[in-house]
């Protein structure tokens, strides 16, 4: 297995690192995440400074980039995806799902034209929510009406062909084209994931599909050309990590949110293609 350890402890610092959920990497190489309080922070490049930048006053979930640095986070209090300009500090709400409102908006993940995908995870042990897809000002709402099994973490595939959608309860991965005018294809399973709770994904500089699982404590690795799911990494004292949620790349460096705990954990000196 890879071999991971704290990029940045904030059970002490001051501002607290306040379990983290989303983790997004800047341009700049900064790692950014949300807190419970709705706090949205700024870790350094290198791992030894936190900022607090901006709060939504709520419950910050997954958050994501998108063109010219701008932050998307869903925040679970308001039931609404709000956006932070990083370079100022300001926010605004995006967006509370328009004709369908959110009920536990979960996830952004951000296309290269600013396109912008958020799970909704419905409410818990119903199916349903499902997938919104919104233009860059904020217009649009559900995008797909498939009812999906706590829809969490997202993934646009390296193509831009497809979405890729965790759904923690099934529990598994569940793939949803995107049509050549932007509508939604029927979702197809593509991996399960028996004896675990999936929550966030990325895919890899390899392109294989990384999974953080809340429970156990694990990252894994989906190979999508096979099905073949290895584990990438696994803490059974949920330390190092602990209920991690989302992930994010940079490089090939790897990093996770702890939901359980006040740290970010960095995932390196692997070779993500064995």
């Amino acid at each position: 297995m890879a071999r991971g350890r704290v990029f940045h402890d904030g059970t002490l610092s001051d501002p607290r690192l306040d379990h983290p959920e989303g983790v997004a990497i800047h341009p700049d190489g900064s790692v950014w995440c949300g807190g419970e309080r709705g706090q949205i922070y700024r870790v350094s490049a290198d791992g030894t400074t936190l900022t607090e930048v901006a709060s939504t006053g709520g419950f910050v979930l997954g958050v994501g980039f998108g063109p010219a640095g701008r932050l998307y986070a869903c925040d679970l209090a308001h039931r609404a995806v709000f956006v932070v300009d990083t370079a100022t500090g300001a926010i605004e709400r995006f967006t509370d799902g328009g004709h369908r409102p959110f009920v536990a908006p979960n996830y952004p993940a951000v296309a290269a034209d600013g396109t912008v995908y958020v799970s909704d995870s419905n409410e818990q042990g119903v199916p349903g929510g499902g997938v919104y897809r919104f233009a860059p000002d904020g217009t649009g709402g559900l995008w797909t009406t498939e009812p999906l099994n706590f829809a969490n973490g997202l993934a646009l595939a390296p193509d831009g062909s497809s979405v890729y959608v965790v759904e923690s309860f099934r529990p598994g991965v569940s793939r949803i084209p995107i049509g050549a005018d932007g509508s939604a294809g029927p979702a197809t399973v593509v991996a399960t994931l028996p004896d675990t709770v999936p929550d966030g994904i990325a895919f890899g500089p390899d392109g294989g599909l990384y999974v953080g699982c809340y429970e156990p404590s694990q990252v894994l690795r989906i190979d999508l050309g096979t099905g073949a799911v290895t584990t990438v990494l696994a803490d059974p004292t949920a330390h190092l990590l602990c209920h991690p949620t989302n992930l994010a790349f940079r490089g090939t460096e790897l990093f996770t949110s702890n939901l359980g705990r006040w740290h970010l954990t960095i995932i390196e000196d692997w070779d993500p293609v064995t």
